[in-house]
């Protein structure tokens, strides 16, 4: 078997997670559709427990999720350590030699690229579908922060990324997408993606796929069934990231809540992660895919639950949206 879930540990089923409150879910779904939700989802021990579509949407239809491409992608990368290779902890300069050369680029590591601590500057330019060459431009950018202490959120490292998979693969005939598809969308019952090539054929890592509410759940259920690999996503120079998710392990009565997309519009050297949760009254074993303009996945594993919400150009205020499920007696608004 090529899948993903062949390549990990055997799971054992555990006892069914007690049943989140209806009236919660349909606060929360309220709340979502009043703040220009599209869908909203609700999965619990593999089972639908709400479904709702609101402002023009329908089930069945796509949706960008923007940064939730990330996730698949490092999931790619925990396969092909899984695979023997590549290790996360090898530096990048192992497979691309030259940067063997340069003292600060030949410090970062494989991880750090998946985690944004690799001190490569952003470079949003990366996302324009017209850009000439990805590749050649993430190759060259100098560094702007320090390797393993700057978290720097943005295309620049992950397109690094995707050229180490590259140079690793060609010589058994393959590519990173197709790779990708195999070890990861396969696994989680989706096929080819829009992938956003610029003009060499590079895909963009960062952003372009398109799904439905269900089918972005079924990456959720994946992760819940997977307890190594949510060991797998620790952060690192922002404990709140960690290889395409975010986590709420920051969590507690006297947590600071921080709104990640609005944190993200700052400039990288003004955001500030320390102490960070999303939410206060969510498990602290939460882990999310955050998408611009609204689009969340979150996965709580304690609770085999797993939440999609999708949006049109809205954000949510994810600290109360997540109150409105999670805690008893909060009013809707």
């Amino acid at each position: 078997m090529t899948h993903l879930l062949a390549l990990l540990f055997f799971f054992k089923a555990s006892p069914a997670a007690a049943a989140l409150p209806a009236e919660r879910i349909q606060a929360a779904a309220a709340y979502s559709s009043s703040h220009g939700g599209h869908a909203f989802l609700v999965m619990q021990n593999g089972k639908v427990l709400h479904e709702s579509y609101a402002n023009g949407h329908a089930r069945g239809m796509t949706h960008r999720i923007y940064s939730g491409t990330k996730a698949f992608w490092c999931l790619a990368a925990l396969a092909a350590e899984k695979d023997g290779l590549v290790n996360l902890d090898e530096p990048v300069s192992a497979t691309l030699t030259e940067w063997k050369a340069d003292k600060r680029r030949s410090q970062i590591t494989v991880r750090q690229l998946l985690d944004f601590s690799s001190g490569l500057p952003p470079m949003f330019g990366l996302h324009e579908n017209t850009f000439k060459d990805r590749t050649a431009a993430a190759l060259k950018v100098p560094v702007a922060g320090t390797p393993g202490r700057s978290f720097i959120y943005g295309p620049a490292s992950l397109q690094v990324w995707h050229e180490l998979l590259a140079r690793k693969l060609r010589e058994k005939g393959q590519t990173p997408t197709r790779y990708l598809e195999r070890k990861v969308l396969s696994a989680v019952d989706l096929g080819p993606q829009r992938y956003l090539p610029d003009q060499k054929g590079a895909p963009l890592l960062a952003s372009g796929f398109m799904l439905t509410a269900r089918q972005w759940a079924e990456l959720g259920q994946w992760v819940v069934k997977h307890k190594e690999v949510q060991g797998a996503l620790k952060g690192s120079a922002n404990p709140a990231y960690g290889l395409g998710f975010w986590n709420n392990h920051a969590a507690s009565s006297t947590a600071r809540e921080v709104d990640v997309e609005a944190m993200l519009d700052r400039p990288w050297a003004g955001q500030s992660w320390r102490g960070a949760c999303i939410s206060r009254a969510a498990p602290a074993d939460m882990l999310a895919c955050i998408g611009s303009y609204g689009q969340r996945l979150y996965i709580v594993p304690s609770q085999k639950l797993v939440i999609v919400r999708l949006a049109q150009d809205k954000k949510p205020n994810d600290a109360l949206m997540l109150k409105l499920l999670f805690s008893v007696g909060t009013p809707v608004r």
